[in-house]
């Protein structure tokens, strides 16, 4: 298991714990007592680690390499039911951006939702989560196929940004995300976007609009990453943490500007510490989500949702 640097005193504690049990095992002492102490221990300083985290450090939590990604949500969450749709019809395949049908018991999903890579290979294969303009032109084809059949759609979001390549640029990405948030305003079906990881600028918003919008605990959603904004304030990345508290990141804080809506509560030590309880609270918020919107009729729905957008934010008239 990997660490990330405020995890260490947990590291330390989880090392002596093993030996403990260890010397338990291989003599004839009782170490119970010491056992049960260290274990103690472990549980003060894992509850106090993780209920007053830092907004670097969720941000640090939302990278984890052993997080689980969209794939690994969709295939716990439908299981055997999800069939994987390809290409946007006019270029090629974006790896990136996965999109699919699956059921959650009886009820149909339109997933769509960017995938990372766990190795080297596989994030080169995936770009790293960073979406082209046709993985934005496939997630819409899959939005409005899922609006024709009346099937509500779940975008399940984490990327670092869409994909910044000069390609990208030449084959209209800034209309490509413009054009998906323009038509997810209007989609006449219900729309639930979970961010679930990254939620890194108009990469994120691409297939961030929905009728509503849930965080899990430890992910985070802003125009810009903390890396970035400190390069561009600070012209250096030294100021990163410093960067990730102004910026508002946090789900507690995307709660309290009402960008989003409800946060979805991971287990203690981040959702990669227990992948099983993290995909059963995703899937139970799903769900109630869907049973309260689907008594709306279109007309309601979408005005409700342009409601929603139109309240963000402060302004003068």
């Amino acid at each position: 298991m990997e660490y990330l640097d405020f995890e260490l005193p947990i590291k330390e504690l989880e090392d002596q714990l093993d030996k403990c049990q260890i010397i338990g095992e291989e003599s004839d002492v009782d170490v119970t007592a010491t056992c049960k102490k260290i274990e103690k221990k472990l549980e003060k300083t894992k509850k106090e680690i993780y209920k007053n985290l830092t907004a670097w450090q969720r941000v640090q939590l939302s990278r984890h390499p052993n997080r689980p990604y969209t794939l690994d949500y969709i295939k716990a969450i439908a299981g055997d039911t999800f069939m994987e749709f390809h290409g946007d019809r006019t270029v090629k395949d974006d790896k990136a951006m996965i999109g699919g049908l699956g059921k959650i018991g009886d009820q149909s999903y339109m997933f769509i939702g960017q995938q990372k890579g766990y190795n080297t290979k596989t994030r080169q294969y995936r770009n790293f989560g960073m979406s082209n303009p046709e993985g934005y032109r496939k997630a819409l084809r899959l939005m409005k196929m899922a609006e024709k059949f009346g099937i509500p759609v779940v975008t399940l979001i984490d990327t670092p940004g869409a994909y910044p390549g000069l390609e990208a640029e030449e084959r209209g990405q800034g209309e490509a995300i413009a054009r998906n948030i323009l038509e997810m305003t209007r989609l006449k079906t219900p729309i639930i976007a979970v961010v679930i990881g990254e939620g890194a600028s108009g990469g994120a918003l691409g297939i961030g609009v929905g009728d509503r919008v849930l965080m899990l605990e430890n992910s985070w959603y802003s125009v810009i990453s903390p890396e970035n904004c400190s390069s561009i304030l600070w012209r250096s990345w030294a100021h990163k943490e410093q960067a990730a508290e102004s910026l508002k990141l946090t789900a507690i804080d995307g709660k309290k500007l009402k960008i989003v809506d409800d946060i979805i509560q991971e287990p203690l030590g981040g959702a990669h510490s227990d992948r099983e309880t993290t995909f059963k609270e995703v899937e139970k918020a799903i769900v109630a989500v869907y049973e309260d919107l689907k008594k709306l009729n279109h007309t309601d729905l979408v005005a409700k949702r342009m409601d929603k957008y139109s309240k963000m934010g402060v302004f003068k008239e």
